[in-house]
């Protein structure tokens, strides 16, 4: 097949040049205005004087943050599924619809042409920044292998369809694409995803696949069935770059390695959300992501101690500060204005912007005090597996209430790793160590902890290889881009989960 990185490679000296030189203040408030000049004319735009902003501060001063609930509630519920100049100019074609397996609640995220020209140039820009630090790389000398959900959207009105953001992307796909992706359109419609996984595990083995991108649980579980397939040979000898998202790749590092060494395969990470692509990687691995400027998106950041508060603090690419987790609010050109996303990020970088994924907020844990975020718990659970010399596959963590005067709360972690079930003594081991490393990380989990004042120490449950796959199975949430939910908030809600793991709720 046509061997297009030239072109690619062309492109990506005269972008990696543009790049350089965006002023990321100055490019952002341009993009701001240029969201609310479309917008002006729509229900919300009337609504919030969109006619009178000229700035940022003016934006800020109009629009109030806003939860997606609170957005689906006042503007897009009422007339859904036909959003006819409600948030955006125009008809919104698509709905990508969420999983809700953390919250229970499926959201309907708007996906407008702009949005989905946005998520392209996004991609783009992932090959953009490979082949500026690798540039003898030939990532499309052969196909990219997209592991998403089903193509198979659902009508949801007349030129209104709804389902996987994957799907969507692969639905509007330009026609002289489809050669060069991977899998084909028969594939791709299949909705039940171990039918699906086995037949592209199959299939995969005889396409020249250079590029694999998905959640990394399920392009483990992909890897090995191609593995026990293919013998001694290498699944996908031609594959040179995985690009990863959606989970912390911690957990995930060293399980990969064996499977992308058999090819020489790079990795790049990229930051996805169904409301936007918000950055990638532009140098190497854990080095932080770059945020996107200038793809039709503006981007928010509220300090955690502000969450909850009538006016939080908001700033932008003009104002962040290094150090300081917040939380990610976005405006698009999907109709999405001041937005919370539900994620948690750190800045290493400001000119250009450069954040790590430190969670999301519902992945903050503080049923008692403890403020827990979402990467000091990865950071625990690793800190733990090594000490035990486990490998952790998957883990949810939530609260257990006192059920009693006098009693102590604590966190249940259920945990699967590979191979046997540990026995006690590793157990009790694996729990010292998370405790010690949550304590280390965090002063309120340490105050918390100190004496057994506070709360008790962590309970660990451990499920055989496969139980969390089988709880995927049971809420319905196989494969594409559903994820095991790391943290359940929600007492009740967890217990249930626990119940349905076969363990006592208390």
């Amino acid at each position: 097949m046509i061997d297009a990185t030239p072109l690619l490679r062309t492109y990506s000296r005269w972008r990696g040049r543009q790049l350089a030189r965006l002023d990321p203040a100055a490019v952002q408030e341009r993009e701001l205005l240029k969201l609310v000049r479309r917008a002006a004319r729509t229900r919300f735009g009337r609504d919030h004087g969109f006619d009178a902003i000229r700035s940022v501060a003016d934006f800020q001063a109009r629009v109030p943050v806003r939860s997606h609930e609170a957005l689906w509630t006042r503007y897009w519920q009422p007339s859904f599924p036909i959003l006819d100049n409600v948030t955006w100019p125009g008809r919104v074609p698509y709905f990508a619809v969420t999983s809700g397996t953390t919250s229970g609640k499926t959201k309907y995220i708007p996906v407008t042409p702009e949005m989905i020209a946005s998520n392209k140039r996004a991609a783009v820009d992932v090959m953009v920044h490979h082949l500026l630090n690798h540039p003898a790389a030939r990532p499309l000398s052969g196909k990219t292998f997209m592991l998403g959900g089903s193509t198979d959207l659902v009508e949801e009105a007349p030129g209104v369809l709804s389902g996987d953001l994957s799907g969507i992307a692969m639905h509007a796909q330009s026609a002289w694409m489809r050669p060069f992706g991977f899998p084909p359109t028969d594939i791709a419609l299949i909705a039940d995803w171990e039918k699906k996984l086995d037949i592209l595990a199959r299939r995969a083995l005889d396409e020249p696949i250079t590029v694999l991108t998905g959640t990394p649980s399920w392009m483990l579980i992909l890897f090995d069935r191609m593995e026990a397939l293919s013998g001694d040979r290498p699944p996908l000898p031609r594959l040179e770059l995985v690009v990863h998202g959606g989970v912390s790749w911690d957990l995930y590092r060293a399980r990969f390695r064996p499977h992308l060494e058999r090819s020489g395969a790079l990795t790049r990470e990229v930051y996805p959300a169904s409301e936007g692509f918000i950055a990638s990687a532009d140098r190497g691995d854990a080095e932080g992501l770059r945020l996107y400027l200038d793809t039709g998106l503006f981007l928010e950041f509220v300090p955690l101690e502000d969450l909850g508060s009538d006016q939080p603090t908001r700033h932008w690419a003009g104002t962040i500060e290094t150090g300081v987790d917040y939380a990610v609010v976005i405006s698009s050109c999907a109709g999405i204005f001041a937005c919370m996303l539900g994620d948690t990020v750190r800045f290493v970088d400001r000119d250009p912007p450069r954040l790590l994924i430190t969670g999301r907020t519902s992945y903050m844990l503080s049923a008692f005090g403890e403020h827990l975020i979402g990467d000091e718990i990865d950071h625990g659970i690793e800190a733990a597996a090594a000490a035990t010399g486990r490998v952790v596959t998957e883990y949810t963590v939530g609260p257990v209430l006192p059920d009693a005067a006098g009693h102590l709360g604590h966190h249940r972690f259920i945990v699967e790793v590979e191979g046997d079930v540990p026995d006690a003594e590793t157990s009790a081991r694996f729990a010292d160590a998370l405790d010690r490393a949550l304590s280390e990380r965090n002063d309120d989990y340490r105050a918390h902890r100190t004496d057994g004042t506070g709360m008790g120490p962590p309970d660990l449950r451990f499920v055989p290889p496969g139980a969390f796959r089988d709880w995927m199975r049971l809420k319905g949430k196989l494969g594409g881009q559903h994820k095991v939910p790391r943290v359940m908030n929600d007492p009740e809600r967890f217990a249930a989960m626990c119940r349905e793991f076969g363990m006592d709720p208390d």
